[in-house]
């Protein structure tokens, strides 16, 4: 059997081996071998720490973020029962990170603060600095998120979103002050794209573009070829805005080229995807279906079709700007197909709707069609239009005079003033227009998923506490029963009832030392664990805190937000072209093409590590 000398040695080994290994970029063999070493275990409670901490980390870039919070929670527990405060500042940080990622921002931004006010307090300038941009990338992503779904013009935000996005400029440019004064010349890059990403999103591009150059200087400086792609990339987006399509084609090919050089096949596809689209601004269409060929055939090679069918749909816009209906029918019917396939049922109207005016044109019907293809004989048929804006062959139906309701180019209806309908839907239906069931009939179908944006919020409590976080701003037991439920004579037993079945979730939140995986209790670290004979006590902020980690437990009964629809990987997950569509309505008169709703946007914000690994 192996002498406790023995076993200490050899769990020090496998982490070491481990935080090697993650070093190197093998994540997932890091994290077998920081396993392994929980399992030998250690009475040294600074190395299991550290391991938990390493482990952790691990786990975050694996994406497997319920293990990444778990050992993070250990370390943070750990930390604290030794009285190490830089490591428990640390290991807050680390939980902020990935509760971020998780999409729980006000208990990230309450563990983050943690981060900066125990950094501060020890006058650790460099946990300073990492913790401000942390917090800072909360609330970039908190308004990115509450960004979904809004049809505000560029920089016309609503208040909450706008004061998010001024939060995260103001912690950015904090930590921009500080690691310039620690001379930490990747961290500054680092700040300088999320700034030049957070002014986009306020709609200032002429500040983003002088902080994306800023960015695109150092990271030239470091030999950073991946940052350097997002720098061009972020560059191209924000003058596209500014009308300045020539010089963001440029941009846009410097991304496409180092996409290449980094074999990323997905960016690649998405920087073609945004060549495409721009040329298709600048009325270059033969270039445009180029662009967009590309994109279709890294698309499939991926088989990602819902990125096919992004192509398809543009193929089919720019080959009906160029007057060619019957090969613009071959890929509005291959749009029609994807659709159908992947279940997007918005899409499947649009696409529908592209192909009946497409056969239109052409004077033929489903019989012409092959089944097999999209190719048909055009027996004597000539167009009945030539080239024109797609929206302009779209029937609108009034219907009242002060809503409407349109279809983007994905499908989505979005409401403006007046609430509008396509009258062919109606048709399809054999309803009248004027029915309003049968409108009421069809937003339940095809648009089901976003009715719970209508729904109002539950109440805020009449307490005055709004605290981000705070469990009292969740509502209350009694507000989420029945009323009818309270006043029947069973209300004592479901009481009873529900106390029973929750009382446990409390013991969720008390932790037991000695249960830590991996840790070996002796007469060593026992006194660490327990004072004087007597156990210690965490101070009150400290349960404060767990409180507002705790609180989104309630969550777990309410009901999921809408989906955002099927992802597809070569093309860019955020609304972009739809923007410019808007800012740029009357050149898009001009040009007679509709582009799609869903395309390239600005990169993520450049990943901060959790937290760095310890010794």
């Amino acid at each position: 059997m192996c002498s406790p000398f023995r076993m200490e040695a050899s769990c020090l080994e496998l982490a070491l081996e481990g935080e090697r290994l993650c070093k190197a970029g093998d994540f997932k063999g890091g994290t077998a071998f920081f396993e392994a070493a929980v399992q030998v275990g250690t009475e040294d409670l600074k190395t299991l720490s550290a391991i938990y901490s390493q482990l952790g980390n691990a786990y975050f870039y694996l994406k497997e973020y319920g293990k990444a919070l778990e050992y993070h929670k250990h370390d943070l527990t750990l930390a604290r029962t030794i009285g190490d405060r830089i490591g428990e500042g640390k290991a807050s940080g680390n939980l902020g990170n990935t509760l971020k990622v998780l999409g729980r921002f006000d208990e990230a931004v309450v563990c983050c603060q943690r981060h900066l006010d125990i950094s501060q307090e020890q006058g650790d300038k460099v946990g300073e600095a990492r913790a401000l941009y942390n917090i800072g990338n909360v609330c970039h992503a908190k308004g990115k998120q509450q960004l979904w779904g809004c049809t505000q013009e560029p920089g016309d935000l609503p208040p909450d979103v706008r004061d998010t996005l001024r939060r995260a400029t103001g912690f950015y440019e904090m930590n921009l002050c500080l690691v310039k004064e620690l001379g930490d010349r990747a961290a500054q890059g680092r700040a300088y794209g999320n700034l030049g990403n957070t002014h986009y999103l306020l709609g200032n591009f002429v500040e983003a573009i002088k902080f994306h150059r800023q960015r695109l200087s150092i990271a030239k400086e470091f030999g950073d070829k991946a940052a350097e792609r997002r720098a061009y990339s972020n560059l191209g987006n924000a003058l596209i805005f500014l009308g300045q399509f020539n010089t963001a084609t440029e941009y846009y090919r410097k991304t496409l080229q180092l996409s290449r050089q980094l074999r990323d096949q997905v960016m690649e596809a998405q920087a073609c995807y945004s060549l495409g689209n721009t040329f298709t601004l600048l009325q270059q269409y033969e270039r445009a279906i180029d662009y967009h060929l590309k994109h279709l055939y890294i698309a499939q090679e991926l088989t990602d079709r819902v990125g096919e069918g992004r192509a398809c749909w543009s193929l089919g816009n720019a080959y009906v700007s160029l007057g060619n209906h019957k090969q613009a029918l071959h890929y509005a019917r291959k749009h029609l197909d994807i659709c159908k396939e992947i279940g997007d049922r918005n899409g499947e109207l649009t696409a529908r709707m592209n192909v009946e005016q497409l056969m239109e044109a052409l004077g033929v019907n489903e019989s012409d069609l092959s089944p097999s293809s999209s190719e048909f004989e055009m027996q004597g048929a000539r167009p009945k239009f030539t080239k024109r804006n797609s929206m302009d062959s779209v029937e609108l139906w009034k219907y009242s005079s002060d809503k409407v309701i349109f279809l983007t180019s994905d499908g989505l209806c979005l409401c403006r003033t007046r609430l509008r309908c396509l009258s062919f839907l109606f048709q399809k239906l054999g309803r009248d227009p004027s029915d309003e069931d049968c409108f009421f009939d069809l937003l339940s179908k095809f648009q089901s998923s976003r009715m719970d944006d209508q729904r109002c919020h539950l109440d805020e409590p009449q307490n005055g506490d709004n605290g981000e976080g705070s469990a009292n701003s969740m509502p209350s037991l009694n507000e989420m029963i029945d009323p009818a439920i309270t006043t029947s004579p069973q209300t004592e037993e479901l009481f009873d009832l529900i106390a029973s079945s929750q009382s446990r979730r409390l013991d969720d939140q008390r932790v037991n030392v000695g249960n830590l995986p991996g840790l070996r209790i002796t007469h060593n670290n026992l006194g660490h664990l327990v004072g004087e004979g007597d156990h210690q006590e965490p101070s009150d902020d400290f349960f404060n805190m767990l409180i507002k980690c705790q609180s989104s437990r309630i969550d777990d009964q309410r009901c999921s937000p809408p989906e955002a629809g099927p992802h597809a990987p070569t093309v860019p997950d955020e609304d972009f072209f739809s923007l410019i569509q808007r800012v740029q309505a009357k050149r898009m008169d001009e040009q007679r093409v509709q582009l799609p709703d869903d395309q390239d946007s600005p990169q993520s914000p450049d990943p901060e590590p959790p937290g760095g690994f310890s010794s």
